[in-house]
């Protein structure tokens, strides 16, 4: 009698044939590198008591960061968040995204992907600066930023993908950026309906996992903490139980993005993981 695979492993393996048939053969497929951008203004350590509904966090204070990413996979480029916009006089950065980016050569009009792990404004400040590119967001965010209701402070970062002056893909799943299986924007609901986070297979380091908000700092990962904001508890400890067991089974290094005792786990800017 032959034995049926579950849908979830034809769907893996159909991914994976398609990845690998991207890459000609004899070839190596195209280098990938990481690099972490100072997005925001370190404020003092918060207390963080209503990132847990159980009062997990009392009293507790945390040093907290804002985080973006460049990846480079080839010739193209993908940003990954584009933290505070610079106009916030409190947690704006010092230098913009794309003045941090012209360190290393690489211009607004070069970066292919803009990723946005969801639509709270200390990840999406600096979206407009990449008009050309295409956006890359959960299908649950882009009904929210897309809602004429939806206030103008949360959906102005968008307005370029919201008039058609640039293309959009909202994500219902995850997301192989390339094709070849070395970028990959993971669905992970449940802080915002439509979040995801992200990872990134390097060759040297390995496997990268990066967060985005599914945990804020390393106690709240650790602890499965579901803050008092949340859009979908259920979805939230769903989607933790799935990156964990990502991170464990591809022995992946996790970055939490907002805890500043992970910002070491990366190059200082300009230079980058490979």
């Amino acid at each position: 009698m032959k034995r049926l695979l579950p849908m979830w492993a034809l769907s893996a393996c159909a991914i994976t044939s398609a990845a690998q048939a991207q890459v000609p053969q004899g070839q190596d497929p195209s280098p990938v590198s990481l690099s972490r951008l100072q997005c925001g203004t370190n404020a003092a350590p918060a207390d963080v008591g209503r990132f847990s509904d159980t009062y997990a966090f009392n009293g507790m204070k945390v040093q907290l960061t804002v985080s973006c990413y460049l990846i480079r996979h080839g010739d193209d480029y993908m940003i990954w968040d584009t933290g505070y916009p610079l106009s916030n006089a409190t947690n704006g950065p010092k230098t913009s995204l794309t003045d941090m980016l012209a360190q290393v050569k690489v211009t607004p009009a070069q970066v292919k992907f803009v990723g946005i792990s969801h639509y709270h404004g200390d990840h999406t400040g600096q979206a407009s600066q990449f008009p050309s590119a295409t956006l890359l967001i959960g299908k649950g965010d882009w009904d929210v930023v897309s809602d004429p209701k939806t206030p103008a402070a949360t959906s102005t970062p968008f307005a370029n993908w919201i008039s058609g002056g640039g293309k959009v893909e909202p994500l219902t799943g995850d997301k192989d950026v390339f094709g070849d299986g070395s970028v990959i924007v993971l669905n992970t609901p449940g802080h915002t309906p439509g979040h995801h986070s992200l990872l990134v297979r390097l060759k040297g380091m390995g496997p990268v996992l990066i967060t985005g908000d599914l945990a804020h700092f390393h106690e709240n990962y650790d602890g499965n903490g579901v803050p008092t904001f949340n859009t979908d508890r259920a979805a939230t400890l769903a989607s933790l139980d799935r990156f964990k067991k990502i991170a464990t089974n591809l022995k992946a290094t996790v970055i939490i993005q907002h805890d500043d005792r992970d910002v070491g786990k990366l190059p200082v800017f300009p230079a980058a993981a490979k």
